[in-house]
């Protein structure tokens, strides 16, 4: 189903389609490789480290939002700040490549969902689908991790202090946002352009997203790809972002926070 005003050729109305196909693909690889791409490898090889080094994956433990410099929390906080920035540099490169091919029309936020025009409904959606996809998220960690499949994950390597707790929102924030608006908006409405039939998209994009969680073990590949599939299917059906993004940061502010306060008393985390 195309967005409103993408109907016009995006190169010119002489641009030939396979010329655009290929255009349009090399843009993708190219913001992919400096974000979520890059991470899918990286994430691949952290697998394999952990597949080959001894323990069992059950018996290792994967660290997210450790402090760099636990000595001098302001040079950590200076660490963290930079991460979180450049976080949101290919966000900003994902929407200027798309308002840059758009025709006169609605705007680019409206296009993939991200205007406020529905703002109540947008979170409600948002609240119901952190525990549609989060309680059983949760089940498959811990599946995942008593069969030896996933290693287990320290989520709030920086403490329990209300500065990291701080922290661990922005962060939550800050990666939702990467991710929805990346691997959603960007590239399902990219690859449409390029003639992709919508489900080949949606699945392309979940395996992607599941590919840069496989540091977690295979369990975090797996939930990450049922969850791409979910939430690619709702975007394609309401074309609204907000929702994921709300729902994505919820999920991952219970997962950061929620560790680090009761790590201590839910042992069984």
């Amino acid at each position: 189903m195309p967005l409103s005003g993408e109907s016009a050729p995006l190169l010119g109305d002489g641009a030939r389609p396979a010329r655009r196909r290929v255009r349009l693909g090399l843009e993708t690889f190219g913001l992919l490789s400096l974000c979520l791409g890059k991470s899918a490898v990286y994430s691949v090889l952290s697998l394999v480290t952990s597949l080959t080094v001894g323990p069992k994956l059950n018996e290792q433990t994967t660290t997210i939002n450790g402090a760099v410099t636990p000595d001098r929390p302001w040079l950590d906080v200076a660490y963290k700040l930079a991460d979180d920035f450049f976080l949101i540099v290919p966000v900003v490169l994902a929407i200027y490549l798309l308002a840059s091919v758009r025709r006169p029309g609605p705007s680019v936020w409206r296009a993939i969902g991200l205007d406020g025009l529905r703002v109540r409904r947008d979170v409600l959606v948002g609240v119901g689908a952190t525990a549609a996809v989060g309680i059983p998220g949760l089940g498959c960690y811990l599946l995942g991790r008593e069969l030896g499949l996933n290693t287990t994950i320290n989520t709030a390597g920086s403490g329990a202090s209300l500065a990291a707790i701080a922290f661990y929102v922005v962060a939550a924030a800050a990666n939702a946002g990467l991710e929805e608006i990346v691997m959603i908006g960007y590239l399902l409405t990219r690859w449409r352009q390029a003639g992709w039939n919508a489900w080949a998209a949606i699945v392309t994009s979940a395996l992607i997203r599941g590919s840069y969680h496989l540091y977690q073990g295979f369990a975090g590949f797996i939930g990450n790809v049922v969850m791409g599939l979910a939430f690619g299917w709702y975007w394609q059906r309401t074309r609204r972002l907000w929702p994921l993004i709300v729902a994505h940061t919820l999920l991952d502010v219970f997962s950061f926070v929620g560790y680090a306060l009761l790590k201590n008393v839910w042992t069984w985390l």
